[in-house]
């Protein structure tokens, strides 16, 4: 097991390095008021924000009940699960698993309903999140379908959105599961924390308006 210490750097929006840490122990907390490492003047940062804990030289990282979340910067292809939430440019999006619906009973009389055949089932959706949580704008995801995400082209377009990339994000079906990936964006994919998970060298971590990199562990 690794006991040296954990080294973050703080990035600007160009990803150049502004500051950096040296932060020892096995628990490091990061918060506006509290913790090992603080940052008073964030207004989105919560007062105790989230913790990063080293356990056999791994690193892994714990929202605290945040108000704005913790969010990882995508380094590979992710697996979306029910409830998550991704960061796309300035654009909170949530993914939601419906399901399928159940077969249509036949009609008393046998006359067939019309209607858009193809595709025949919604499975999920992602849902353009406001501040409270509600949803804007939703993009429904079928068996087979996969949809391309960006400020000037794809299936669902943001062109108002100045901190997306032109071609940003993908969510590809694989075997009626959802992939997130990052399309070659300029500020990357990030995902919301939900319980915990593992930090590698090299993936930035975004707590309020920090933008944080683990250099090394």
């Amino acid at each position: 097991m690794s006991d040296g210490p954990v080294r973050l750097s703080r990035l600007s929006a160009t990803r150049a390095v502004l500051e950096e840490f040296t932060l020892t122990g096995q628990h490091i907390a990061i918060g506006r008021e509290d913790g090992d490492l603080t940052f008073a003047h964030d207004a989105y940062v919560s007062p105790v924000h989230a913790v990063l804990s080293r356990r056999a030289g791994e690193l892994f990282l714990r929202d605290l009940g945040a108000r704005n979340g913790t969010w990882l910067f995508l380094d590979a292809p992710y697996r979306l699960q029910d409830g998550d939430t991704i960061l796309v440019g300035s654009q909170m999006i949530g993914f939601r698993r419906l399901g399928y619906p159940a077969p249509h009973p036949p009609e008393a009389d046998q006359t067939r309903r019309l209607g858009s055949r193809v595709p025949g089932a919604d499975i999920a959706v992602l849902e353009q999140l406001r501040s409270d949580g509600s949803a804007r704008d939703t993009m429904f995801l079928s068996p087979g379908r996969s949809v391309k995400i960006g400020r000037e082209s794809g299936d669902w377009t943001f062109p108002y959105d100045k901190t997306m990339s032109g071609k940003h994000a993908e969510i590809r079906n694989e075997d009626l599961e959802f992939i997130a990936l990052d399309d070659g964006s300029r500020n990357g994919v990030a995902v919301a924390v939900r319980g915990e998970r593992q930090v590698k060298v090299g993936q930035r971590i975004l707590i309020g308006d920090q933008t944080l990199r683990v250099e090394s562990l």
